[in-house]
């Protein structure tokens, strides 16, 4: 389905990039995805596909694979992809920013090299691996995974939860206390490699109306090693580490939900368009049109944001505020959409025909992504009341930006 044009259309440049994703969808990934469901089949090759069209490098130097073309390419492609299947918007988290980017921004150089190049290429599946059982939405707070020093390694048990493509992960960022005494200041990070040795476990969490391919999973893990060249930062660094990440993840997930949103406007209007009651398209129907109008303004304002985000965090300024307040406010317009596109389908909103229960199902699942909505609330609140800087923690993208101004 092409898109409605917005009314706040793109540059030329991003209108191409958003082309790039649309065209590659249309003629690639979507006829493939249904066969790798029927098959219960991880679609490896289509997220190869993506990779090497380049959706995963947008915020990534050459020298590293990467298209360097900055955080509004991303919120542009995340946007796209999750309009036609929100369900392969994972792959913006997992293969361009959480994952990866974490990497980037708080690895060695070495690290970078050897673990960014091939997730942003598709080659290697990622994670991120931070919540845990009965870890709501303080999953750094209430933390009990272990890790252990042992000579030049670490030892790792625990279990994680809600880890989306840990059934498949190569790489993987994950968070583990290595000391339990010291509060948020014991948390650690590492990049570890799930495939490298016995001690690791994922099981997928059957959730109905989501993908039963790109799964969110269950982790444990038991005694898993880990090398201590595979520790990113410093120790006691994890609890920074994992907030900056999901300062950055936020922005990919913010753009998901107003392309979740874009997409149940999108089938709406075609179908206002073509159901007749009375001898009249329902679109003429003025609570029909209600329900549009209320849709189609909130996925505008949504988006301004998302693209002050993006600016945002391509200027190299703190983001926590305007990322929260995206992140809250996308969540909403997504909610109301998807409310509203089931009311003007009616019982058909429920059929496999249209996939507006499938839209509706990952809207859902977004809003609690990367802090839930009463989260956001909170520090959007507190930081207005004066209460807590929402940015008093905030840390810019360190070695991109460092990388854009050394290029000029």
């Amino acid at each position: 389905m092409s898109p409605i044009p917005p009314p706040n259309p793109l540059p030329p440049d991003l209108a191409a990039i958003r082309d790039t994703v649309t065209r590659l969808f249309g003629a690639t990934v979507i006829p493939a995805i249904r066969g790798y469901e029927e098959r219960r089949e991880f679609p490896r090759p289509l997220i190869r596909a993506m990779g090497e069209a380049g959706l995963f490098g947008a915020a990534f130097p050459e020298e590293l694979g990467g298209t360097d073309l900055g955080f509004m390419a991303v919120a542009v492609i995340s946007e796209e992809i999750s309009r036609l299947r929100p369900d392969l918007g994972y792959c913006m988290n997992l293969q361009a920013m959480t994952c990866p980017f974490t990497i980037l921004n708080w690895g060695t150089d070495e690290q970078a090299a050897r673990f960014v190049p091939p997730l942003i290429a598709g080659e290697r599946i990622g994670a991120f691996m931070l919540t845990e059982p009965g870890g709501g939405s303080d999953p750094a707070g209430s933390m009990r995974t272990r890790a252990v020093r042992d000579g030049d390694a670490y030892r790792i048990s625990g279990s994680k939860q809600w880890i989306t493509f840990a059934h498949e992960a190569d790489t993987a960022v994950l968070f583990a206390k290595t000391d339990p005494a010291a509060g948020h200041r014991g948390i650690t990070a590492f990049v570890i490699e799930p495939k490298s040795g016995p001690g690791y476990r994922a099981d997928p969490i059957p959730m109905r109306n989501l993908s039963p391919v790109l799964a969110s999973c269950a982790v444990f893990l038991d005694d898993f090693v880990v090398p201590a060249g595979n520790r990113l930062g410093e120790e006691g660094e994890g609890f920074r580490i994992a907030m900056n990440a999901l300062e950055f993840g936020r922005l990919t997930v913010s753009a998901r939900l107003v392309g979740a949103a874009q997409g149940c406007l999108d089938h709406a209007l075609a179908y206002a368009r073509e159901r007749a009651v009375g001898g009249r398209a329902i679109g003429h129907y003025q609570m029909v049109q209600a329900l549009i109008a209320d849709m189609a303004a909130e996925i505008a304002a949504a988006r301004a944001l998302v693209r002050e985000l993006a600016e945002t965090m391509e200027a190299g300024r703190p983001a926590n505020r305007i990322a929260s307040l995206a992140k809250y406010f996308a969540s909403r317009a997504a909610r109301t959409a998807a409310a509203n596109a089931t009311e003007i389908f009616g019982g058909y909103a429920l059929a496999d025909e249209y996939p507006i229960s499938m839209f509706k199902g990952f809207i859902e699942m977004l809003n609690v992504g990367e802090g839930s909505s009463n989260v956001q609330r909170v520090l959007i609140a507190e930081d207005a009341l004066g209460y807590k800087d929402a940015n008093r923690a905030s840390v810019p993208a360190r070695k991109f930006r460092a990388a854009r101004k050394a290029a000029g």
